[in-house]
């Protein structure tokens, strides 16, 4: 999660002057994500671990 800095992607780091980002509310914090990596948060959010509190815990949307 971010705090106090420009808003980067919380999966590849990149800012808003090199993709479009999108904000999202987690465990009370304010968070962004690319659209690329959009899929990542949705179908395979373990890949966040160390990135989004508890990404372990969430539950992944399976494909098909």
């Amino acid at each position: 999660m971010t705090e106090n800095k420009k808003p980067t992607c919380i999966h590849c780091d990149r800012d808003n002057t090199q993709v479009p980002l999108v904000a999202f509310v987690y465990k009370d914090a304010e968070a962004w994500i690319c659209t690329e990596h959009i899929p990542v948060l949705i179908h395979d959010p373990h890949k966040l671990e160390g990135r989004l509190p508890e990404a372990e815990n969430l539950n992944p949307v399976a494909i098909g």
